[in-house]
């Protein structure tokens, strides 16, 4: 398909109501199914009620909310009238929400029933209307009294030709028109591993462009369906699971309740969703609680799984009914947003499964290379998308590694009132510097080795991927999670374990304290053991840290390493 003459998200959304009318466009599952005509009158709808409120072209919008229809109804009624939408992930802490309100100066909220705590309480001179998610009920000012969506709408068109001439007036200029493709669209502010919040300053046509250049990689149509089960508010699933969608006009089911295999398998059975968008942590804990018990959970199984030819037979029979089981239509599943371990990959390939590795970051709108599943390549995160130029930074003279510089038309225009961190994250000659280490072979794929502040010195001046000692202690039995880093000096882990996988498979609620503590510890060592047989001398795990309770995670799965590393102790030297 052609790219945008005006490349912004109103006019993508035009063209689609243009070429897709009648076809179904968001909805619930078992929901009404809104065409393309529908949603788009429901977006000029809120994109007037927002002007009535006051809100002129420049002005900051917040989003939080779960994942509904509506949620891409005040995107794009936001942007669609020149307004800068503020997503905010519904994971932040309260302090965090109004932290960001601020300092975006934010001058209305669109926030669902279920985080309508996280906002009610703020006090800001800036934000003067609230605006219900779930049914577009206007909460207002302070002292307003609440409308109704039909209220606001029709106190909203009578006051029409008024609004608009204050708009001009205040604007000087014409309301019907004319958003550039270099206005900004969205304010991002990231959930990082560092626990620093920026706000990530992208234009329509850093979103447009990356949406396109992406479609037409996966060859994304008007027939295709998705199923959404990551927070909206996340780069990777507005641009991927909702601008690319209504791009080239294809439907998105909502889940009414959170994502759980209780809830997403029979969504899956009823949408058959052509692309399912994913993080590793959902395809690992798939392979590792349905897929590997079913495989290797007998000494039969086991033994048929150290035969090369049984395993791959035995895994092709294993991907086959896991596809059944989403729905049995699936065109390509893209895995993004952190690590995916090599074992899983290796089922994913084994088994014929059309997945495809992609990598990003907020800053690039998300994506800078990926690929489609017949051109993967194992441990590869794809090539860069057409129109983006990667290098490598200083690359090491014998493997060839670096960091990874980006420059392109989906690179953020900066950190919102942060411009010295701005400057600090370009290089002279206009690159992003992504803090990611990596390399790009012979045929163009890119390899990502980990991030640059985590990577750790040995003894000898080795260079220590935590990322890739992690991928080995995942493929153990019984991690669910790890996290490598130095301390005192030495390599060691923290892990949490399938306690739950432990007690079926030894029955320690019915050992004795000590008895449980001896089997956990045996355990330990166990996987300390197998993990130092598979890495360099110099990278071996010195010791290994239970971590009881699951670790705190960003919205993409990864973990918060700020949380438990001391960043002193492991910064690179």
């Amino acid at each position: 398909m052609s790219t945008l003459e005006t490349p912004t998200l109103k006019a993508a959304l035009e063209r689609s109501v243009e070429l897709y009318s009648e076809r179904p466009a968001l909805s619930f599952v078992d929901g009404e199914q809104t065409t393309y005509a529908g949603f788009h009158k429901l977006v000029k709808d809120v994109s007037l009620l927002l002007q009535d409120r006051g809100v002129l072209p420049g002005d900051r919008v917040a989003i939080i909310g779960e994942n509904m229809p509506n949620w891409g109804v005040a995107y794009f009624a936001i942007t669609g009238m020149g307004a800068i939408a503020v997503p905010i992930l519904q994971e932040f802490h309260e302090t965090s929400v109004h932290h960001i309100l601020r300092h975006s100066e934010s001058v209305a909220v669109f926030a669902s029933n279920r985080f309508m705590h996280k906002v009610d309480e703020i006090d800001t001179e800036d934000l003067h209307t609230t605006v219900v998610l779930d049914d577009f009920t206007v909460l207002g000012h302070k002292d307003d009294l609440k409308q109704t969506f039909k209220e606001a709408m029709a106190q909203a068109r009578s006051r029409y030709e008024q609004v608009k001439e204050r708009v001009m007036k205040m604007m000087n200029k014409s309301t019907s028109g004319d958003i550039a493709p270099d206005d900004t669209a969205v304010i991002l502010y990231t959930s990082g591993t560092t626990g620093h919040s920026k706000g990530v300053i992208l234009t329509h046509r850093n979103v447009i462009f990356d949406a396109e250049s992406t479609a037409n990689i996966v060859n994304v149509t008007a027939e295709d369906r998705l199923l959404s089960v990551l927070p909206l508010a996340h780069t990777y699933e507005c641009t991927l699971g909702l601008v690319i969608p209504v791009l080239r006009g294809a439907s998105v089911f909502y889940l009414p309740k959170p994502p759980t295999p209780r809830t997403l398998l029979p969504a899956m059975e009823k949408v058959k969703p052509t692309y399912l968008l994913i993080v590793p942590l959902i395809i690992e804990k798939i392979y590792k609680n349905r897929i590997l018990p079913k495989l290797a959970g007998s000494g039969i199984g086991r033994n048929l799984m150290k035969i090369s030819a049984a395993k791959k037979k035995l895994q092709q029979v294993a991907g086959k009914k896991l596809m059944e089981a989403f729905g049995g239509n699936i065109k390509c599943i893209p895995i993004g947003g952190a690590f995916l371990a090599p074992e899983v990959e290796l089922f994913l390939r084994n088994a014929d499964i059309p997945y495809a590795i992609g990598y990003g970051m907020t800053e690039t709108a998300p994506l800078v290379s990926g690929s489609m599943p017949g051109e993967t390549k194992f441990r590869a995160a794809g090539y860069p998308i057409p129109g983006v130029d990667v290098k490598i930074d200083d690359p090491d003279p014998e493997t060839g590694e670096g960091e990874i510089l980006v420059k392109g038309p989906n690179v953020m225009q900066g950190y919102y009132k942060a411009p010295k961190i701005t400057e600090e994250v370009f290089t002279d000659d206009g690159y992003l510097r992504t803090g990611d280490l990596g390399y790009v072979d012979e045929d163009g794929y890119i390899f990502l080795r980990g991030r640059l502040k985590n990577v750790i010195i040995g003894p000898s001046g080795e260079n220590i991927y935590p990322e890739e000692i992690e991928a080995v202690l995942s493929e153990c039995d019984y991690v669910l999670e790890c996290l490598v880093y130095k301390q005192e000096g030495k390599i060691v882990a923290r892990v949490h374990l399938d306690y739950e996988g432990i007690d079926e498979k030894f029955n320690t609620r019915k050992m004795t304290e000590s008895k449980t503590r001896a089997k956990v510890d045996q355990i330990f060592e166990d996987i300390r053991k197998k993990v130092n047989a598979k890495v360099s001398t110099f990278a071996r795990l010195a010791k290994l840290i239970e971590q009881v309770e699951p670790f705190e995670k960003t919205p993409t799965h990864k973990i918060k390493r700020f949380l438990y590393v001391d960043e002193e102790e492991n910064r690179v030297r």
